[in-house]
């Protein structure tokens, strides 16, 4: 059975057919414990309900490494094709990547879908691109994880491969169709350089106003902060990935007028080659004056979380940038942390110690607030202001500023 790769294909073609009934499948390794896979699946789950999958149920198993030919181990897989029958199950979903020969044969073996964390990644963004450069960005990523799958995907030429070299024609229609692929790879970068020359012109175009980046993991409120603080749209919705172009907007907060961007959200094992091509567009936080690190404090593993964007912010040399780190959903954090009937004082003081700590351990001026319930955001903004009124002194040191 080949694999329905969705390369090119137009948007809502990939898991969105229907509610397809999908199993997680995770495998426990030496350096990760049963709690951080679990919320690993977690986060898969969410991952694959974006998607359009519902999941039914999930397998996990302890090894030292994955198995070469199909990940998990031969009793797990007996297990998981009894678990295909009586759950009725369309799709299987491995939280890690599977090269293409464990995809073709775990195919053959499950008579099922297989589908890999990569993957699913690049399938929620090829339906949520909407400008000409997130797709090409999209389509560019597609194509540099296909390309070294090729060989694992040409189940149909096994009878023609010959002896040693496996020559024939087989081997060469592989060869013909990386070439395609590499052109088609060539070219799409050829399109972001042209793409990306038009956004350094737009950029230039803005003038010298302080510019600032909100970053932060997929689903921290990034987009519903982005909304409160310009008064504008920008689309917001509580799945993974809701954001994928930059949008900028021009905020004054009194007389002092800056420039905000949403840029698309961060994930843990986010795909390299995903990373390589939105680039372009995570040049509005390498260009950016001011680093606004959105954090869902409500989460159990945000600080893991953090930790993630902060390793992404190193690959782009960001990190050093002035950050304003922003906890953001105390109302949930409240509502899951403390007991209804904890006196005021003492959650004032836990979260006090909260925000010390995150303040210190991350170097950076820190703000707890809720974006959804407007909670705290006068402090935020006076936070903001000294921090842009700071950038603006840097920058024009003989000028006299009336803010």
């Amino acid at each position: 059975m080949g694999n329905d790769w969705n390369i090119g294909k137009k948007k809502g073609q990939g898991l969105r057919k229907e509610s397809e009934k999908a199993l997680l499948v995770g495998v426990i390794s030496r350096n990760q414990t049963a709690e951080q896979v679990a919320e690993y699946l977690d986060e898969l789950e969410f991952l694959a309900e974006t998607a359009g999958a519902t999941t039914i149920d999930r397998v996990v198993q302890k090894l030292d490494h994955p198995d070469k030919r199909t990940f998990v181990g031969k009793g797990k897989l007996e297990e998981i094709k009894i678990m295909i029958e009586l759950k009725e199950i369309d799709l299987i979903i491995f939280d890690d990547d599977l090269t293409g020969k464990q995809t073709n044969i775990l195919e053959e073996e499950l008579k099922r879908k297989i589908v890999d964390r990569s993957s699913l990644i690049l399938d929620i963004f090829a339906s949520r691109a909407q400008t000409a450069q997130a797709k090409t960005q999209v389509e560019l990523a597609q194509m540099q994880y296909l390309l070294p799958r090729l060989r694992g995907l040409w189940t149909h030429l096994e009878r023609q491969r010959g002896g040693i070299g496996m020559r024939g024609p087989g081997e060469q229609e592989i060869e013909t169709d990386r070439r395609i692929v590499r052109d088609k790879i060539s070219l799409l970068k050829k399109k972001l350089e042209k793409i990306d020359q038009q956004n350094v012109t737009q950029r230039k175009n803005r003038g010298q106003l302080i510019r600032v980046a909100l970053v932060g993991y997929t689903n921290v409120g990034k987009s519903t902060l982005m909304n409160t603080l310009s008064k504008s749209e920008v689309f917001a919705e509580n799945k993974l990935f809701a954001t994928l172009d930059t949008t900028v907007r021009k905020v004054v907060f009194g007389a002092m007028p800056f420039l905000l961007s949403d840029t698309v959200g961060f994930i843990r094992k986010l795909p390299h080659h995903l990373v390589e091509s939105f680039k372009s567009t995570l040049d509005e936080v390498r260009e950016s004056d001011i680093i606004m690190h959105v954090v869902d404090m409500s989460h159990p593993f945000f600080e893991d979380q953090m930790k993630t964007v902060r390793e992404t912010l190193l690959d782009l040399d960001a990190a050093e940038k002035p950050t304003l780190i922003v906890l953001n959903k105390i109302d949930k954090y409240r509502e899951e942390n403390f007991d209804k009937y904890l006196e005021e004082e003492t959650q004032a003081q836990l979260l006090e110690a909260l925000e010390k700590r995150v303040k210190e351990e991350f170097q950076a001026n820190t703000v707890i607030i809720s974006a959804k319930q407007r909670e705290n955001l006068d402090v935020l903004r006076q936070t903001m202001t000294e921090m842009i009124e700071g950038q603006y002194n840097v920058r024009y040191p003989y000028q006299t500023k009336y803010w």
